[in-house]
């Protein structure tokens, strides 16, 4: 009987796990949290080789099953001889931080999303093809000992050929050796593995379920460690989603905000009104306003945790805003009678001075005077010239550069 099993349940092992279980185990989870894989739990790894360390130690086991983590702490050792929870992890895989083992390329895939599986979560599967050690052979190629040097490149994968281009010139080529094409060993036909046919890797079809949380961003990653191509002598690379988020008809995503358009017609922003927004998760929202209110034309309001859904807070959204777009009648579609009767219920016209000598003139559109004027200045250098996009601004620059000028008597 042991008097906890804290430090157990930490390698997911039982109390009376062998040797080699608590090997597997702190293997499996030591590169699960490697800092290079899992920067953002650097304290579940320094858990990890700190109770490995104890474990692994025949004297400091007996200790921690008697006595519990109260036991080790008294005992002065702290589990320790290894400051740097690095350097268990460096004597285990026998290697030094600096000279880690090599990786596979990480294998990146882009994954479209809809707005609407942001919003709701959403499993999506992806099938890919990698390239697997073959377990028949233990990525031997054939049965043990049948694997002989190549004696063509010495086992180098290469071979040197010299050629002579030019009186005293020579060529030094470098090229693939034929014999082992690169591998730098050879098995012969009969030895090879009857399942790889000695090519030590296999081409496999994987389907990977990938989990969309709610509340993800365009452009995110998920990552699956150790699930890219494999090959001998190099640890396994990873697969990377990353997340594509598509256009929607309606919302437009900022943050965890979502931007919507809604159109009003002018009895509409005066008077009020009531319309239904479709939720991205099929819910309908009645938005409407108060007796009273106005809604100015480009005016915005928000709706409070109608947003997209918070990471990690999923009960807590962002906003739902609302950018509000006024459209006024046709010119000259007002019947007099109705003029009429809108100018005894809108606020009474600002009375202004008018002199006797004003001139009336006339308002004409302006799409129809910028045409105008671009014909004019274009015939006046002699031809038609480029439009140089002229806009409101510019009109207005023009009047003021002329300025007002006085007559003098």
């Amino acid at each position: 009987m042991v008097k906890e099993t804290k430090f157990y349940d930490v390698l997911g092992v039982t109390p009376n796990a062998t040797e080699q279980e608590l090997k597997k185990a702190y293997r499996k989870m030591a590169m699960k949290y490697h800092p290079d894989k899992n920067p953002d739990e650097p304290e579940k790894f320094k858990e990890i080789s700190h109770v490995y360390e104890v474990l692994s130690d025949k004297k400091k086991r007996e200790l921690y099953d008697k006595g519990g983590e109260q036991a080790i702490k008294e005992d002065g050792s702290g589990g320790g001889g290894f400051h740097n929870p690095m350097d268990i992890f460096d004597m285990f895989f026998g290697s030094q931080r600096h000279s880690r083992k090599r990786r596979c390329k990480d294998v990146v895939h882009q994954l479209s999303v809809s707005l609407e599986e942001l919003y709701n979560g959403a499993v999506r599967k992806l099938s890919l093809q990698k390239n697997v050690i073959c377990e028949k052979c233990d990525g031997r190629g054939g049965r043990t000992g049948a694997v002989e040097l190549c004696m063509t490149c010495r086992g180098t994968g290469v071979q040197l050929h010299i050629r002579q281009i030019g009186l005293g010139m020579v060529q030094q080529i470098q090229s693939v050796c034929s014999a082992c094409r690169g591998q730098g060993e050879r098995i012969s036909q009969k030895d090879k593995c009857r399942t790889c046919h000695g090519n030590k890797l296999l081409r496999v079809r994987k389907i990977l379920e990938i989990h969309i949380e709610k509340g993800m961003a365009d452009g995110e990653k998920i990552t699956f460690d150790g699930e890219g191509d494999q090959d001998t002598g190099l640890e396994a690379g990873d697969v990377i989603i990353i997340l594509d988020e598509k256009s929607h008809n309606v919302f437009q995503r900022r943050g965890n905000d979502l931007i919507m358009k809604m159109k009003l017609e002018l009895v509409e922003s005066l008077c009020g009104f009531e319309k239904p927004v479709h939720t991205l998760d099929s819910r309908e929202l009645l938005v409407q306003t108060v007796p009273g209110e106005i809604i100015k034309h480009d005016e915005i309001r928000v709706v409070s945790n109608e947003g997209m859904p918070i990471r990690k807070d999923t009960l807590s959204r962002g906003r739902l805003i609302i950018h509000f777009e006024v459209v006024f009648p046709i010119s000259h579609s007002l019947q007099h009678d109705k003029i009429a009767v809108l100018e005894s219920v809108l606020p009474e016209r600002e009375e202004c001075m008018i002199s006797d000598e004003a001139e009336e003139v006339l308002l004409e559109d302006y799409s129809r005077r910028h045409e105008q004027k671009n014909y004019y200045h274009n015939h006046s250098h002699g031809g038609f010239g480029q439009d140089n996009g002229m806009d409101l601004d510019d009109d207005d620059d023009d009047v003021s550069s002329r300025g007002v000028q006085c007559q003098s008597h």
